[in-house]
């Protein structure tokens, strides 16, 4: 129950949606999942390893199938392959197909091939029957790392390479472990996908800009920014917005859901480092680290509260506006009140005397 209760949490259901979950994750029959691996560095998948909730033994073990995986698979060569083609007849129309890493398409797709074939092959083969499709990190969802610079191989998305089949993008580099399982026990569950941006991303993951969550946005909103790493706005834990933080033009849950339940603010800005908008199509890996992102809703800036006023200064003007006119209005809604309860009372008045001289 306490996995099913953080997946739930990690999705922003109600309770009732426990019960669902623990009912679908529980079932004896585990549900098929085939990972294929196209240009990638592995990190999607050590991103997986170090999820808690649940443990990847107890996610292997226990809640899926996994019936493909080169990482992770005790079969290698020509064995692995076979069970990957035994998966996709036995379970057709019942797996989840997932893909780690851009796919090449320049030279044939010479630059990934498995088996003697380009990884696009061994993907769309996969895609054709598969119950739902995720593009995990950000190199399957928009490219990512061997797309950027000059693209030497030609590396696609997965949506590029499957035009016209729903794909769900769980970008991130690596993505956080549990809104990519929180995805597949959504899927599991409810036999649907889930509720997704005009990206094709989750929205219970990507659906708030980092930097309105980020616990730095004080900072910000007060103009207090860290200018060079290690000044004493770095080392106070200021704003890192000069430094290049993509936060204000990338969607995630980064700032709240943190990395590995280690607490400690684990997380690239949490330690200092500016966000660099993997999350973000167009931004990570396009724009330069240091390039200052896009504030899509800054903080209007607008008579702002002085952080330097001493109690006991003096009162702006803006203030004293503000407090006029709250009196103003206390005053009219007072008077308007005084009238009623006036005319209420002479009501009464003539009702008793009638009833006296009855």
């Amino acid at each position: 129950m306490k996995l099913c209760t953080a997946l739930a949490a990690t999705m922003g259901l109600s309770g009732k949606a426990n019960a669902d979950i623990s009912q679908a994750l529980l079932n004896p029959v585990r549900h098929p999942v085939v990972w294929i691996g196209a240009q990638e560095c592995t990190g999607c998948t050590e991103s997986l390893l170090r999820a808690t909730h649940p443990t990847i033994e107890n996610l292997v073990l226990d809640v899926i199938s996994l019936e493909y995986h080169e990482t992770l698979s005790a079969a290698f060569g020509h064995q692995a392959e076979d069970n990957k083609h035994n998966a996709l007849q036995q379970y057709k129309g019942k797996y989840v197909l997932v893909v780690d890493g851009s796919i090449p398409m320049k030279d044939g797709g010479v630059y990934c091939m498995v088996a003697g074939k380009p990884i696009a092959e061994h993907i769309k083969m996969a895609a054709k029957d598969a119950a739902a499709i995720i593009a995990i990190g950000s190199c399957s969802s928009w490219g990512g790392v061997p797309s950027s610079g000059g693209n030497p191989t030609g590396a696609v998305s997965l949506s590029e390479l499957l035009p016209g089949i729903p794909v769900i993008n769980v970008p991130g580099c690596p993505p956080n472990p549990h809104n990519f399982l929180a995805t597949v026990a959504y899927i599991i569950t409810y036999k649907k996908l889930p509720a997704m941006d005009n990206l094709n991303r989750p929205l219970f993951a990507y659906d708030r800009l980092i930097h309105e969550n980020c616990y730095r946005r004080p900072h910000f909103d007060a103009g207090r920014f860290a200018r060079e790493y290690g000044d004493e706005g770095h080392r106070q834990g200021w704003c890192l917005y000069h430094l290049g933080c993509k936060g204000p033009e990338t969607y995630g849950n980064c700032s709240t859901l943190e990395f590995c339940d280690m607490g400690g603010n684990n997380w690239p800005v949490g330690i200092g480092h500016p966000c660099y908008g993997c999350n973000e199509k167009g931004v990570g890996f396009t724009k330069d680290i240091f390039q200052l992102a896009t504030v899509e809703n800054p903080t209007p800036r607008v008579n702002k509260p002085d952080v330097n006023n001493v109690e006991g200064g003096e009162i702006s003007r803006t203030a004293i506006g503000l407090l006029g006119a709250a009196a103003g209005i206390l005053v009219g809604v007072s008077a308007m009140t005084l009238r009623g309860l006036s005319i209420q009372h002479r009501a009464m008045e003539k009702q008793e005397q009638g009833q006296k001289n009855e």
